[in-house]
């Protein structure tokens, strides 16, 4: 399953599910959108916000500055190697938070959400996490260090899918099923490396007929149920149309929904010394 990550110093795009590499050199963001789109496609913005490193790299950064662009099927609001980057404005610093590095990161920035959240008031948009994996040298006089393997990034931030039916070790129903979870945000983001989040769920139960819809998916408002469980207990955040609507804490949290919204879940997972860490991230269940 082949995918890419295309562009050059801006508007990053995570392209899947593409035959052909997509020219990064000369078309303009929304060049690349279609042109992947044209190929079956789809594809993420990647990083939108991010600041870059002060310390080494002068704070480089590949942000989305083309906000007019369509047809992109969503956005990466979490990476690692983005987040831990912002963090280091020293030697000293980067010490640190290398030596802690999965206590100390942060979760997506305010400005990522709220901009997601924005879009999500609009229509349907995913939102996937990844690790950012490069594995790259830093260089301090003679020294050579690779702070960051890809044995420990790619371990980092996931993407959880939910599958409408198991894998069968088939590679083109399997690939199939699995680019259907990644379109139509049947997912949630983890960071691993802190906790692994399998088994978490979230989920809409409706009143009248006991409907069920998962995260991603949209419908019609009727009177419901939200219901969220963890693998293991935290500090549970429902985000309502962009706003905290309810927290919770332990391992399930159930709450009667009355009014229409975007709703998502925000899992904080406690650390001794440094408090609560960010965990999970689901996609809405959107009540229109």
């Amino acid at each position: 399953m082949v995918g890419s990550e295309v562009g050059t110093s801006f508007h990053h795009y995570l392209a899947y599910n593409i035959k052909n590499q997509v020219n990064d050199e000369s078309y303009s963001p929304q060049e690349v959108i279609d042109a992947v789109n044209r190929q079956g496609g789809f594809g993420f913005l990647a990083h939108p916000f991010e600041k870059g490193m002060h310390f080494l790299q002068n704070s480089v950064a590949y942000t989305c500055n083309d906000w007019s662009v369509i047809g992109y099927t969503g956005i990466c609001i979490w990476n690692f190697s983005s987040r831990w980057k912002e963090n280091v404005k020293s030697f000293w610093h980067g010490i640190f938070h290398l030596i802690f590095k999965k206590y100390t990161l942060k979760g997506p920035s305010q400005k990522t959400l709220a901009t997601w959240d924005r879009l999500c008031s609009e229509r349907r948009v995913v939102a996937i996490g990844g690790s950012d994996a490069h594995a790259s040298f830093i260089k301090i006089g003679f020294i050579k260090l690779k702070p960051l393997s890809y044995r420990y990034l790619l371990g980092t931030i996931n993407t959880h899918i939910l599958t409408p039916s198991p894998l069968r070790g088939d590679f083109i129903r399997d690939k199939g099923i699995i680019y259907d979870s990644l379109r139509a945000g049947t997912c949630f983001i983890a960071h691993d490396g802190l906790s692994p989040a399998k088994g978490f769920s979230f989920s809409f139960n409706r009143e009248k007929n006991k409907e069920r819809l998962e995260m991603g998916q949209e419908d019609a408002f009727s009177p419901g149920t939200l219901v969220s469980k963890l693998p293991k207990g935290g500090m549970v955040r429902i985000i309502k149309d962009g706003s905290l609507f309810k927290r919770g804490y332990g391992g399930e949290l159930s709450i009667k929904i009355t009014e229409n919204g975007v709703y998502r879940v925000e899992v904080f997972r406690k650390v001794p010394l440094f408090g609560w860490r960010p965990w999970i991230f689901s996609n809405p269940i959107y009540l229109r």
